[in-house]
């Protein structure tokens, strides 16, 4: 395999970009959506996309915070896991339609379901942080 650019030296070449990923990833984890729920969606995205250095810094965090680890390890089946709130699906099936746009297209009763629990401003806060978390997995993992 060839080297590839390694995160810190990426981070050296392209200080505006991750300060702006700081400033808007510093945002969404004040903006009500409570830290726990940042924290899994961040978890999510990172499985999916691949991003092992995410997934367990951003597990770490999250049992900081007091997130169970039954719920950590039930993450990648929530849909069949009784222990996740509505809320909760709502958010980590749009950070999947979000996060795998690419393969499909948003569904309009997912976005229903996430613009009912979270409301304008909640779904805006969601979206943004799943964009931070998926720009910061393709920099780890590219």
């Amino acid at each position: 395999m060839q080297q590839r650019l390694e995160r810190q030296t990426f981070y050296r070449l392209q200080p505006a970009l991750i300060q702006a990923l700081r400033a808007v990833g510093k945002t969404t984890e004040e903006s009500g959506l409570g830290r726990p729920l940042v924290e899994l969606v961040k978890i999510r995205a990172s499985q999916i996309n691949g991003c092992a250095f995410c997934v367990n810094m951003h597990s770490v965090d999250a049992r900081n915070l007091g997130e169970a680890q039954e719920r950590l390890d039930l993450l990648p089946v929530w849909r069949e896991a009784p222990c996740f709130t509505a809320r909760e699906r709502a958010a980590l099936a749009w950070t999947e339609a979000l996060t795998l746009v690419a393969d499909d297209e948003v569904a309009d009763d997912v976005y229903a379901e996430a613009a009912e629990a979270f409301g304008e401003e909640g779904l805006a806060h969601l979206t943004a942080a799943i964009i931070v978390i998926n720009s910061w997995n393709r920099i780890a993992v590219g």
